[in-house]
């Protein structure tokens, strides 16, 4: 291939990602999440998405979301960079919608627990959420970021069983 038609398709190729916009890409549910109106039981979901933008063909973007026996929301965590520069805390624990698109992108299920077991490791996690080390610091390679806060979590409550893919850059840092 010539070096002109490799230039075209890198141009054509950025320019696509740069015709999405942020502001308008969906955060609607995914329909992944059971209704925490009809399942009484308590759920623990991680979940994956392909990061905003150029980045999204090689990274994710993961978080968690609970809901405890007979809850009526989910608490979702997860460390967002960005919010740093608007003055707003990183770590993010918040009540909202447990499988929503990550900015136009689908999430994937990563793991699933309910019942019993989701209930006995939700105050695990809150627990490692909180007590996570850098909640000050994100670095987008090699670490720390929103990946290394959920391989945090995964590493403090190993009954979680939960293991990030390796387009989860940053999971090692934890380590």
């Amino acid at each position: 291939m010539s070096r002109f038609l490799i230039i075209i398709c890198l141009v054509v190729t950025v320019a696509g990602c740069a015709a999405k916009d942020w502001r308008t890409a969906s955060r609607e549910p995914a329909g992944i999440a059971p209704d925490p109106a009809v399942t009484k039981e308590a759920v623990l979901q991680a979940y994956a998405a392909p990061t905003w933008g150029w980045r999204g063909w090689f990274a994710v973007h993961t978080w968690i979301s609970v809901k405890p026996a007979n809850g009526t929301s989910y608490t979702v965590y997860e460390l967002i960079g960005w919010r740093q520069k608007r003055g707003i805390p990183m770590v993010r624990i918040e009540k909202d919608l447990p499988d929503r698109y990550w900015f136009g992108e689908r999430p994937r299920l990563l793991k699933e627990l309910r019942g019993e077991k989701a209930e006995k490791l939700i105050p695990a996690v809150d627990q490692a959420a909180r007590s996570y080390p850098w909640p000050d610091t994100y670095k987008a390679f090699p670490g720390p970021n929103s990946n290394t806060f959920i391989a945090w979590i995964a590493k403090k409550v190993p009954e979680l069983g939960l293991e990030l893919p390796f387009t989860a850059i940053g999971s090692g840092y934890a380590n």
